[in-house]
């Protein structure tokens, strides 16, 4: 079942969401291999996007075969999301979204990411303000509240699909919980029902069945898979299998997961060059190996490798 945001349509209600240090060109790559249709690059702040950094201009790089692409911008001074906007002009991209819900301490110290669901006023003129100067439908990342005790994910939605956004991600967790607690369901299906655009529901997409049991509980029109896909790009295909025909795909066993690994780590060479990539891909290293035994020295010894051989020869010893 296709998703439709805007103009754009969507192949699945599946999305790679963006994360900071991990949505990089490699691991969409990878990913979309395994069942993913749709991916964000890694937020983006609008300052850093105008400046036209070195490593802005690495997180934007895509190719044919990545698409359809979404970028995530994170700002609050309008000059610098018109600057940053003028930049994007130059890039090729099919979706954009506004982070109003990155809880880190020191982007709400900026007043950035979910500090704006304290303000939404603000959040709705910024909203405008994006949505009068993108060629791309644009969408907006907000959470549950800023605290259980101002908990205003539906007033706040509203106020975006007023400020002309086509669709709203929201993650069912309040600034304060950050990614502690559990997800509020009903809060994000409150949300649902008011809105007359879609929603992407994010929180706590692990598996399969996690997977379905959101899409059941609140209504939603789609999901955002984050910490779920990390070292595990099998969970696209799995989510499909289940939803669409009640199928269970049991995780793969060690040798499939080190064939990917090596492909992971392959694709980041080729990026990065060799000891970069390395580096990039030792937090990789961590994520794919859950689960297997014995594998905490393992992975303190990958923490310290700077060596491409050595991370080769890390891989290939891993075992069930």
């Amino acid at each position: 079942m296709p998703l439709c945001i805007g103009k754009l349509k969507i192949p699945s209600r599946l999305i790679l969401a963006p994360m900071a240090g991990v949505t990089d060109f490699p691991f969409r790559s990878l990913n979309r291999r395994f069942g993913c249709e749709f991916a964000f690059v890694e937020m983006i702040n609008v300052r850093s996007l105008s400046h036209k950094s070195k490593k802005t201009k690495s997180m934007l790089f895509s190719d044919n075969k990545d698409s359809p692409l979404g970028v995530q911008i994170l700002g609050c001074e309008s000059e610098y999301i018109l600057k940053g906007m003028e930049v994007l002009a130059n890039y090729k991209y099919d979706l954009l979204d506004f982070n109003s819900a990155c809880p880190a301490k020191k982007i709400v110290r900026r007043h950035e990411g979910s500090y704006l669901m304290r303000t939404p006023k603000k959040l709705a003129k910024l909203l405008k303000l994006v949505v009068k100067n993108s060629k791309v439908p644009v969408t907006v990342k907000i959470r549950s509240g800023w605290d259980k005790d101002s908990i205003n994910a539906a007033d706040v939605a509203l106020a975006c699909q007023d400020a002309g956004v086509s669709c709203v991600f929201m993650h069912g967790r309040s600034r304060m919980q950050e990614y502690s607690g559990n997800v509020d369901y009903k809060i994000i299906k409150q949300t649902k029902k008011v809105l007359q655009i879609p929603l992407v529901a994010s929180g706590d997409i692990f598996d399969a069945r996690l997977a379905k049991k959101m899409f059941d509980e609140t209504g939603c029109d789609g999901l955002a898979v984050a910490r779920g896909a990390l070292g595990n790009p099998w969970l696209f295909n799995q989510i499909g299998k289940y939803l669409d025909k009640g199928i269970l795909i049991d995780q793969p066993k060690v040798e499939e997961i080190k064939k990917v690994m090596r492909e992971h780590l392959d694709g980041c060479v080729k990026f990065y060059n060799a000891k970069p990539a390395v580096i990039i891909f030792r937090k990789f290293f961590v994520w794919y190996t859950k689960g297997l035994r014995d594998i905490r020295k393992i992975r303190q010894d990958a923490m310290s490798i700077t060596s491409l051989d050595k991370m080769q020869k890390i891989i290939d010893g891993l075992e069930e």
